[in-house]
């Protein structure tokens, strides 16, 4: 467990590295470039013409410092998310394979249970630990130990419950920068609004270009953090969604698969 939590750890540092390179290496070649051409152009035509109404541009949407960090943040998000979706299939997969051999009119005995438990310890290392693995697994050894079928049930629920809620606790980070991003949004309106009314007086002289820009800086920084921040809660939510079927699907197929075919002998021996 700890060795599969460093692992996560060093992805995310890693996947936060290479976003941060790649966007900032696309908005310093690209972007940027482009806005500041847009931009002088712009700021051309509405000196010639008072009438003028510049067209919205991506380039001077996304230019700003802001949007780059929410954009990184962003992206970022998407990556672990990714990581926990390919998770969440290869384990799904494991469903719709045949884990337990257990014909119908079969009955696993206390005393089975061992013998019933190889295939299973027979996968290989990442698939054990699984959740589906670990609930067969897990059923089984308390079913020998005991010989109780309602322990054994519990347990499998506990065990259900417990990874349901760790996996929502794997999803705060997610959820903390889906919350950052519209704030960081908010800092760029106030960063613009600010720099818009230090020029104030250049708008009383009849220079309104630089209010106007600061204010297109203000009005892009929440537009572009609102946008990222609705799709991102989307896509969690999505991810979310599977990880709690997967939870679900798993904690059926044990009862389908093994806890309906458990059975106590009485007393005398016989079943």
């Amino acid at each position: 467990m700890k060795q599969k939590y460093l692992s996560e750890v060093i992805y995310q540092l890693f996947a936060l590295i290479i976003v941060i390179i790649v966007v900032h290496a696309i908005y310093v070649a690209v972007i940027r470039p482009n806005a500041e051409i847009i931009q002088e152009q712009q700021t051309a035509m509405q000196e010639a013409d008072e009438t003028f109404v510049p067209d919205r541009s991506v380039y001077i949407i996304l230019r700003d410092m802001e949007q780059e960090i929410c954009i990184i943040l962003f992206f970022w998000a998407l990556s672990m998310m990714a990581m926990k979706l390919v998770r969440t299939m290869r384990e799904r997969a494991l469903l719709d394979r045949t884990l337990l051999q257990v014909s119908e009119g079969t009955s696993i005995l206390p005393e089975d249970a061992r013998n019933y438990a190889r295939p299973v310890q027979a996968l290989p290392q990442q698939e054990r630990r699984y959740l589906l693995p670990r609930m067969i697994l897990t059923g089984l050894h308390r079913f020998g130990t005991t010989g109780s079928i309602q322990a054994t049930s519990s347990t499998i629920k506990d065990l259900s419950d417990g990874e349901a809620e760790r996996l929502e606790s794997e999803l705060t980070i997610i959820r903390y920068i889906a919350w950052a991003i519209p704030s960081i949004g908010f800092l760029g309106t106030v960063r613009g609004i600010g720099t818009a009314l230090g020029q104030a007086h250049q708008a009383v002289q009849g220079d309104i270009v630089g209010v106007t820009v600061s204010l297109g800086m203000a009005f892009n920084s929440t537009f572009v953090a609102l946008l990222t921040s609705i799709l991102l809660m989307f896509l969690l939510h999505q991810l979310s969604l599977m990880q709690d079927r997967l939870v679900l699907d798993s904690q059926n197929y044990t009862d389908e698969n093994l806890i309906a075919y458990l059975q106590v002998p009485d007393r005398d021996g016989e079943e």
